[in-house]
């Protein structure tokens, strides 16, 4: 399995009493196989994971289901294989384990597991998290974003965990290019099939640009075409036509982020009338000037 190019940190759909919007959710899910997306990883940050039912049948597993249904529905019909990554991450490494073994039953292609939050454990501590759910036996994407997680995975623990058996990739969120070129060039570099990529939309291409291969993207939510041409063009090395695309697309880089994720991205949805509805607590509408800057972006980017 070679992951590239785009693919979608997808949102859940809420209705307007708080519950999921189950519907709404596949109406997304095959908007993307539509648009062509390389990739859909549901139950990550963007999901709004922390709030959502985890009880054996309940609304993750429902979500899951849908997802994994769709995707072999598609595959059936068009013999292209879209891959998918679930999120898989605690603080609590039983449970991380727990959640990749959830994934490794459903049939996803792989799991994206973030570092540790909260508890802050060292680097030793980092490894033997990743050492635990490496022996799931699935394919694992490591989630490096210090901003939600409090603590970095410096690129020498990184190294030592991409020893791993099933370790496959890493989602950059640490938003320091030079960190992800001592990746590419330590890491990477040894290990070609080792994917590198963005967590930052704003950073797909000048990542793509030094040997990145990609982005788990947000604003892909609502532009899965152009995201994904974006990444590649830049990959097939068409970096004037990718340019054009980075900075047409700049201006809702910054506004699908303007008062948090995915409020943001979830209000823009709203206004392009795609199946988004609110969030839940404690996450909030975004402001009225960040509603503003989101609807302007919308407009200013023509999309």
């Amino acid at each position: 399995m070679k992951l590239q190019g785009a693919l979608t940190a997808m949102i859940t759909p809420m209705k307007a009493d708080g519950s999921v919007d189950y519907e709404g959710f596949r109406s997304n899910v095959k908007f993307q196989l539509e648009q062509g997306i390389d990739g859909l990883v549901p139950l990550g940050t963007t999901a709004e994971t922390p709030t959502l039912d985890e009880r054996p049948g309940e609304e993750e597993d429902k979500i899951i289901a849908i997802v994994m249904e769709e995707v072999k529905a598609f595959e059936s019909k068009t013999g292209k294989h879209v891959p998918v990554i679930l999120g898989a991450g605690s603080n609590n490494t039983r449970d991380a384990v727990s959640y990749c073994e959830r994934a490794k039953k459903s049939g996803a292609d792989a799991a994206l597991v973030v570092t540790p939050y909260y508890n802050k454990p060292s680097k030793e501590g980092i490894y033997q998290h990743f050492a635990a759910v490496s022996k799931v036996g699935i394919p694992i994407v490591v989630y490096n974003i210090q901003g939600r997680t409090g603590v970095n995975i410096p690129t020498d623990t990184l190294a030592r965990i991409a020893e791993l058996p099933n370790i496959v990739g890493v989602k950059e969120a640490s938003g320091n290019i030079n960190q992800m070129m001592e990746v590419i060039a330590t890491i990477k570099s040894k290990k070609p099939d080792f994917a590198v990529l963005s967590g930052d939309d704003g950073l797909t291409l000048p990542l793509i640009s030094v040997g990145g291969d990609g982005i788990i993207s947000v604003v892909s939510n609502l532009a899965p075409a152009i995201v994904t041409e974006m990444a590649h063009k830049a990959l097939d090395g068409d970096f004037e036509a990718a340019r054009k695309i980075h900075y047409r697309l700049l201006p809702f880089f910054k506004a699908a982020f303007v008062d948090g994720n995915p409020s943001s991205i979830k209000y823009a949805m709203n206004v392009k009338k795609m199946p988004s509805g609110p969030c839940r607590l404690p996450l909030v509408e975004v402001t009225d000037s960040a509603k503003k800057v989101i609807e302007d972006a919308l407009k200013q980017c023509n999309l």
